[in-house]
Order: C-alpha cells, then structure tokens, then sequence
C-alpha cells in the first residue's frame, strides 16, 4: 500500500469512528423496525442479471405493500414519540413566524385588480378581484378553503379568465397524482358549467370569442402530456375536436397564449429540443402554422409583440443562449435575425417584452442580472442590486403599454420582496416584503456570505450559506447542507422563515450549487448530465469535505439532506462517502434508476432518457447503473437517515424509497436510526395545506435536533 493510500485509509478510519462514536442514544433501540419480506425477482438486461427482492412492493393495492408502508410509518412514529411534544411546538414556533391573514400584491389585468389572500387559520388561498378600482368591492373566484373540505388533498392550478371576463377555468387535483380535471366557472352567475374534463396538465388557452379554449390531455398511464384539444363551451357534450398529438414519447406538450393573447401558441418539448406552433387566437376552427420543426438539440421558446416573434434560443451553437427575432409571416429559422447575442460567460435565462423597453434577465457567475434597455437603443443599464449571495428576478408584467416594471428579490438573510421599478425614471418603490411575524427578527442578525470549494478534478464549486450571527463556525458547528444538481434547475439563495429555527439554535444552512444546475451556465449544467452525471455526486461529497477541513463542522455535525432527483444525490452519497455525515435526509428520492428507467410504462420516465440516459442502450446502462443508488447498496455502515414518500407520487413511485429503505435495513451494519416516512394522502410535492406543510418541515428539523440534542 502506498503512502498516499494509506493515509486516505487512516482518514476513513478516523471519520468512521468519529460517526460510530456518535451514534445517538435518546432513541429507544429496543422498539424493532420492520422486517419486509424477500421475493427475489430477476431482471435482465444486456446479458446482465440483477435480483430485487423487492419487486412485489410495486404493487400499489396489494394489502401487504400498504401494510408494510404503515408499518413503516408506525416504526417512524414509536422511535419519535418522546419527540412529539417538541415536534409539535415546533410547529407551532413554524407557523407563528407566518403572517397568516396575507394578501398578495395586487396586480391589474384587462379591467380587473387581482389579489389572493390568506385567512387567520386558513390552509388554504382565496382569490379574488376587484373591477377598475382597489376601493371596489371585492368578488370571491374561489375559496380554496371551503372547496377542500372533505378532502385530504387539494390543489387548484391553472386559474384563466376569458377574455370578456365572465368565465373561469381552473383546474382540480383531489389525488395527489397531478391529473387535473377541468372545470369551468360562470362568474356573473357563479354556477359552475357542464365541462369535466379529467385527465389534464391544467394548462388552457382561451380563444378570442369567448367560446372556445384549448387544453392538455395526459396519458392515464404514463401521465404524459399527449394530446391538445379544442372545447365549446357552448355545446359541453359535443365531442372535443382533437388539434394535435405529440406520439413521440420522448416529448410532451402544453399550450398557452401569447402576452398580447393575439395568439395561441402549442410546445412540443423534450429535455434537449423544442418545437412551436401558433395560431391567431381569433380563429380557433383554423389550422396551427409551425414556427420551426424540431431539430434535435435546438430548444427554442417564443414571445410576441406586434407582427414579430422573440425567441430565446440556442440555435446556431448559443448553448448559453440570445435572443433572436422573425417576422410572423415568415417564422422559419432561416429568416431569425439575432436581437441580442450569445456570449460564452453570461446565460440568459429569460426576457421580457414591453412597448418601449425590453428586459432581459441574465446569470454570470452565479449571480442573476436585470438588464433594461429600450427598443430605440438611447437607453441600457443593469438594474442595481447588492449582495454577493441573492436572487432577483422578473415577476408577473401582464401589460405591454407601461414603464412599470415588476420583479422580486431575496437573500438567505432578506424576506421574499416584490418591488415596482420606473424603466423611465429608475424610480424604485417597494410594494410588499415578506412579514416574519417574529419581533426578534431583523436580516443585520444573520450573516450570509459565498464560498468556493475545490472539486476532485479541480473545479471550484460555489456554496451559498447563512448563519446567525453569534454562531461561530467550528468544528461543533451542525451544517445542514442541501443540493438538487439535476435537470439544469438552479438552486438559487431565498429566504424561508422557518431555516430561523435552526438558524437560531446555531445551525449554518448551505446551498452546493452543484453541477447538474445552471447555476454557473448552461455548462455547468452539460457537465452534470448523462455520462457526466458524477460530477454531480463528487461535487456534493467534495463540498462536504471542504467544509469539514475548513473546519466549519465536521461528520458529526454535518447533514445532508435533498429531495426527489436531489434524493438520488443523497442515495450516492450515502453509498459513496456514509462517513461524512451524522445524518441525510432523502425526500422522495429518485433511488431505483435502472428499474425505473427501463420501464417506459412509468409516468414521465420516456421524457428523461436526454437527462439519464437510455438503458435499453448497454453503454447507458452500464454507467447508470454504476451509480444508481439501489444496486449498489452494499453491506456496511451508514449515517442516520430520513426517508420520505408520497403513496400517490407520479414523479418517484412510492416504492422507490420504500424498497430502498428495506434494503438498507438487510444490508446496514450500524446502530444509526433509519426511517421511511410515507404520506398516504399526498404526492410528490407533500401536503396541499400551507400549514399540514409545515408538518413536514417540523419532522425533518427535529430529526436533526434531535441529533444534535438541542431538544428543548
């Protein structure tokens, strides 16, 4: 053995130790988890065999698989009961710091002021409006609150008013399973119209007559989006004509209007291409004019304006994306004229359209910008934000005729804050900041602050991170450390009341924005993916290191915790590096990838071959299966652990955790806690109420409290 191997081994030993010595002992060990039944299954793929033993728990209704969740969940609860009573004052210190009667910011649309607002005790939202004036009487859209009653789960999406005002549709999700049914609302009579349409995204898109609107379509069984369709409200039992069918299953679809609603627009989109096409909103009966047919690895989206559409692309070799433009008559890429260029340091993310200005939202270097400049080229600056850790960005601008422009802004440290910027005078005024209905409360408390972690092949990986400011990193110092680093979805630093718990108990909360996000560029993302995926799990594991030799914490404080494709960060993690970490947290985690991936029966699973891979391709397979979590669990020891599943979840089946979780229990050679907790009423995002959601969140805060022993 050599010198350089033998000291990594010393290293191990000595983390390994330092965990094993802490294994926590206010939890009683002598209640036994439960004991899942073994019946192997062969599954064989390119001449190779794997055996899962537990297969069977796929079957949803099977009584045995609901008995093994509950008898999960009844583990969970007998190992946490001395915790309750904190759990439950947590929650209330969790929901105390909510302003709980809110109303959002105003905003007006086509006549109409809109709010929604929040009740004392109220779960759930109320939307309202209020015609021309705020001093208007008020007119109730939906009481979510009294819709929900008598259901588990609730959730109303896709709220669209036609364009004469008198009609709503909306859609209703009472499973969990986000399948909507549509429905349609008389808003002079307030009676509720013949249209049930099940199966849907939520998404529509009204017509100009007031008639007529297009929908989505899923499929029942893999929950893809599939089918447009085209409705008359006017004749509810007339069968829906049929617009478009997207029957490649590596893409789905959605509809919308355009911001003038001059237009319908219908996106075929995959992971890697895109694919629009546009009809004027007027005639409904017509037929759709493609923009630009798919070209595989051209992602393009598109905006309108006058007789022109914006397209923000990465045609032509823009991985970090500009903006084009085309004329509508001649919409073809051929004829795309470049509006603001691609420049290889700054990724634009978005942009927005106005009668005299255009804005563009761009990312350098991890930090995201609001350019504003008009359309005449006399005016062009950044608008002004501090801070070296934040997130800014647009926010909802429904009219083109304004100098008014809306956008948000939050820090680790600063409330969610919604201000109104004058592009003509650059005249800044606050509409709303947060409330965190907590007088010991102030941002000057806290301390957020970036640092660099260098990865194994020498890249630097930026960390975001908040702590209160009498907290001392230290080699005692409890780190909760959180990463998602798939799917180019970036992670930006934003408040939350409830991190103050921990905040105020002496906790660090970081952010490792990872590759796999977009956090630092569309190659941030590309170095993250496919067969680059492990970049994504050495950064986390690298981070984490830093931070222990930074001597910020160390493995008997750090924590890990992430969710859904963040939870199969944590299942590699756990398997790559178990003794870095006191504890992980893995919400709904994405841990069975090769099983999964394989089975194009599953929701959503065909439409993430471009983020994974394709297995049926032996290459795919086998470097998928180098990593995927459930495979290649081993015997050994393993940190304490929180495992969380939706019984109804469409984006990870509930038995990827639960088997994972069963597996675990057979193979780990430790006195550390694992759990699975299942909730049998929800999906993949948790509870529907704002404050059941909070339930979760105490769950997962006294787990690592509990750790810690900072039990109250």
């Amino acid at each position: 053995m050599n010198k350089v191997n033998l000291i990594q081994m010393l290293i191990f030993v000595a983390l390994f130790s330092a965990c094993k010595n802490n294994v926590p002992m206010n939890f009683d060990t002598n209640i036994q988890p439960p004991d899942a039944e073994k019946n192997p299954f062969q599954l064989k793929s390119h001449e190779d065999i794997r055996i899962d033993p537990y297969y069977w728990m796929r079957e949803r209704e099977n009584p045995e698989v609901i008995d093994y969740l509950e008898r999960e969940n009844d583990y969970y609860k007998k190992m946490t009961q001395d915790t309750e009573s904190f759990r439950k004052d947590l929650f209330e210190e969790l929901k105390s710091r909510i302003k709980e009667d809110d109303n959002s910011v105003p905003y007006f649309y086509n006549q109409y002021w809109y709010i929604t607002r929040y009740e004392k005790g109220k779960q759930y939202p109320i939307y309202t409006r209020k015609k021309d004036s705020l001093t208007a009487v008020e007119e109730i859209l939906f009481d979510c609150n009294q819709m929900a009653e008598g259901h588990d789960y609730f959730k109303l999406v896709g709220i669209n008013i036609s364009p004469d005002n008198t009609k709503v549709i909306y859609g209703l999700d009472l499973e969990s399973r986000r399948k909507y049914t549509l429905h349609v609302k008389d808003l002079i009579t307030g009676e509720e119209l013949p249209t049930k349409i099940k199966n849907g995204t939520g998404e529509s898109a009204w017509a100009l007559d007031n008639q007529h609107f297009f929908y989505i379509k899923k499929n029942t069984e893999t929950l893809r989006s599939e089918w447009v369709y085209l409705h008359n409200i006017e004749d509810p039992l007339a069968k829906d004509t049929l617009v478009f069918h997207e029957k490649d299953d590596t893409f789905s679809v959605s509809v919308r209007e355009t911001k003038s609603t001059e237009y319908i627009v219908i996106s075929s989109y995959s992971t890697l291409t895109t694919e629009s096409q546009f009809l004027d909103a007027t005639t409904p009966l017509g037929t759709f004019q493609m923009i630009q047919p798919r070209i595989r690895g051209l992602e393009y989206s598109v905006a309108q304006y006058e007789d022109h559409f914006y397209i923000l692309t990465n045609h032509d070799n823009a991985k970090n994306y500009k903006i084009s433009k085309v004329p509508i008559t001649t919409p073809g890429i051929e004829n795309w004229e470049d509006l603001y260029p691609h420049r290889e340091e700054v990724l634009i993310e978005d942009f927005e359209i106005f009668k005299d200005y255009f804005v563009i939202t761009e990312r350098q270097n991890g930090l995201t910008a609001i350019k504003i400049q008009r359309w005449d080229g006399s005016l062009e600056y950044f608008l002004p934000v501090d801070g070296e850790t934040y997130s800014v960005y647009g926010g909802f601008n429904p009219s083109f005729d304004t100098t008014k422009f809306r956008f948000g802004f939050t820090s680790l440290r600063t409330p969610n804050s919604v201000y109104e910027f004058d592009m003509e005078t650059q005249e800044r005024v606050l509409l709303k900041q947060s409330e965190v209905m907590d007088d010991s409360f102030s941002p000057e408390n806290y301390l957020e602050k970036r640092i660099w972690a260098v990865a194994r092949d020498g890249v630097k990986v930026p960390v975001s991170m908040v702590y209160h400011k009498d907290t001392k990193p230290s080699e005692d110092t409890p780190i909760y450390l959180y990463a998602y680093g798939s799917y180019g979805a970036t992670m930006d630093p934003r408040f939350s009341s409830t991190r103050l718990s921990l905040l105020d108990r002496g906790f660090i909360f970081a952010i490792a924005h990872i590759r796999g996000g977009e956090y630092l560029g569309r190659s941030w993302y590309e170095n993250g993916k496919l067969f680059k995926k492990k970049n994504t799990f050495n950064d986390f594991v690298d981070v984490s290191k830093h931070l222990i030799d930074s001597k910020m914490t160390s493995p008997s404080h750090l924590h890990a915790i992430g969710g859904s494709a963040g939870g199969l960060l944590m299942g590699v993690v756990v398997n790559d590096a178990p003794e870095l970490y006191r504890s992980v947290t893995a919400a709904v985690p994405f841990v069975d990838v090769i099983t999964t991936m394989l089975d194009d029966t599953i929701p959503l699973t065909t439409g993430e071959y471009d983020e994974w891979g394709n297995p049926n391709e032996k290459e795919a397979y086998e470097y998928m299966l180098s990593y995927s979590p459930y495979d290649q669990l081993k015997e050994g020891y393993y940190p304490n652990m929180l495992v969380t599943a939706g019984y109804h979840d469409s984006q990870v089946q509930y038995w990827e955790p639960a088997k994972w979780v069963a597996k675990l229990r057979d193979l780990k050679t430790d006195t550390n806690v694992l759990f699975l907790d299942t909730n049998m009423d929800a999906g993949h995002s948790g509870a529907s109420g704002r404050f059941d959601a909070l339930k979760d969140t105490a769950k997962q805060y006294t787990f690592i409290l509990q750790l810690e022993g900072k039990i109250d």
